[in-house]
């Protein structure tokens, strides 16, 4: 228990006056129990009688209660906790990079921590449920357990785990790489902050495809890049249309984020020709690319670099769950140490527990065959969410079809941006969660637009919920009956 003897006067005047102040100032709780006189003498180095002598005399005052046996409670004296000062005045002012990370950062838009009252939440990011998953993960953990070091991580990652990350890009993504050139990080999110921190000074521009996924934006606006958008048409981001300079790049070439534009092959070779004249990076952010639904994918941008411009990222959220924050990096040869290094200083390596899990996971064939059943689920969602949408809102929105990834986006044929935020907001009401184009977006894209995530659901509930999508659209005026 911490006491703070004042030094004034005899010793146990002073316990007297420090329990007070506790117990007043709502420190030590009513009800709570005091340590036994003999420890709470060999804590603060008291004798056992001048202990018991501030007890007694508390007792005598109302403050404490002796029970025979049990030892001395705080009673009931209408203790409160002291009013707190104003926040402004016990801190000096915030750092820049806080500031900004305030300004860039609302926790309520986590994907599944907000609207948790909808019945039917198409909000994208929500992870594919599945029972199955839980127990073998709370196994592999198990396993994990038996053998792994209680010492600190590589903060590279696990070896094993980095040498099954290196076979799975390589048969499923067509990426080359050894376990020399992989980071294991917590997410994506991190990586884009690493990235950040080696790659950019405040003021730098770091060119984003627009709309592109807010979280990127987010990691470099704190650190205070100026952040540039990079037009995207039906085919993805335009080569032609990218800045004569900027350090950085961010691009999802097999599955544009949130469009579904599918990269081809002669504007990946234009986009790295711009990298390689101007020396700057490109991080290729594959955000999904386990799961396409039709048509031969092309292998990831990485595969065709040749100058080490690329810096592939991967994450486990998507195909696993998001609670395992866990994914990695591809990194050229010439930014590996500094990467590590920056790793280093942010958390000494992640948990080192849940890497052995995904290794043995992998390892075992487990990761491949629960992308197998999660690839067949997702395309019924899919199925279900097209379906209802071609025969619940058929010439009210435009669907972009990409054969890929958890979510589709809907373009409005007969609305402007105000008529889809009183969709939203109507539906909302109604128990549907719907979330516009715009917050991905640096400029007010040229028409409204609905991302659609199907994830989250199964189809039975997102042929409801495209039911009740066509009954709003008609009674926000935006269908006819």
């Amino acid at each position: 228990m911490y006491l703070d003897l004042d030094g004034q006067g005899a010793r146990y005047a002073q316990l007297i006056r420090a329990l007070k102040g506790a117990i007043l100032d709502g420190r030590v709780a009513t009800g709570a129990r005091l340590p036994a006189s003999r420890a709470l003498a060999r804590e603060l180095d008291l004798s056992r009688n001048t202990v018991l002598a501030a007890y007694e005399q508390l007792q005598a005052e109302g403050f404490l209660l002796g029970r025979v046996g049990s030892g001395s409670f705080v009673a009931n004296v209408g203790n409160t906790v002291p009013q707190k000062r104003a926040s402004n005045t016990l801190i000096a002012p915030l750092s820049a990079f806080a500031r900004r990370a305030l300004a860039n950062t609302d926790g309520r838009r986590i994907p599944g921590r907000q609207h948790l009252d909808l019945r039917y939440n198409l909000q994208y990011g929500l992870p594919l449920t599945n029972p199955l998953l839980g127990s073998v993960w709370r196994r592999e953990v198990s396993r994990a357990a038996e053998h792994v070091e209680f010492d600190y991580p590589d903060a590279q990652g696990l070896p094993a785990l980095r040498e099954q990350i290196c076979d799975y890009l390589a048969r499923r993504r067509g990426v080359p790489a050894t376990p020399e050139d992989v980071l294991v990080v917590s997410g994506t999110q991190q990586a884009f902050a690493l990235a950040a921190r080696v790659l950019l000074e405040a003021g730098d521009t770091v060119v984003l495809e627009d709309p592109h996924y807010r979280g990127a934006r987010q990691s470099f606006a704190a650190h205070g890049a100026h952040a540039r958008g990079c037009r995207v048409d039906a085919d993805g981001l335009v080569p032609a249309a990218l800045p004569s300079s900027a350090r950085l790049a961010v691009v999802t070439p097999s599955h544009q984020f949130p469009t579904g534009a599918l990269l081809p092959l002669a504007r990946r070779v234009e986009l790295l020709d711009w990298a390689a004249e101007r020396r700057a990076w490109l991080i290729e952010d594959d955000y999904d690319g386990e799961f396409r639904y039709g048509g031969r994918p092309l292998a990831a941008l990485k595969s065709l670099d040749r100058d080490g411009r690329v810096i592939y990222i991967g994450s486990f959220s998507k195909a696993l769950f998001p609670a395992l924050r866990l994914g990695y990096m591809v990194l050229p040869a010439v930014l590996r140490d500094a990467f590590v290094a920056a790793k280093w200083l942010e958390d000494r390596g992640c948990n080192a527990l849940e890497q052995a899990a995904l290794a043995q996971f992998m390892g075992d064939g487990g990761f491949e065959r629960h992308l197998r059943r999660a690839a067949i689920a997702l395309r019924a969602r899919r199925a279900a969410m097209l379906n209802g949408l071609k025969k619940h809102a058929a010439g009210v929105v435009e669907v972009v079809d990409s054969n890929a990834g958890m979510h589709l986006t809907a373009w409005l044929t007969r609305a402007n941006h105000g008529d889809c935020e009183r969709l939203v907001a109507h539906a909302r009401t109604r128990g549907l969660g719907l979330y516009t184009v715009a917050p991905y977006c640096l400029k007010p894209p040229p028409r409204p637009g609905l991302v659609l995530g199907y994830a989250g659901l199964p189809p039975a509930d997102i042929e409801a919920a495209m039911r009740l999508l066509g009954q709003c659209l008609r009674e926000v005026g935006l269908a006819g009956d």
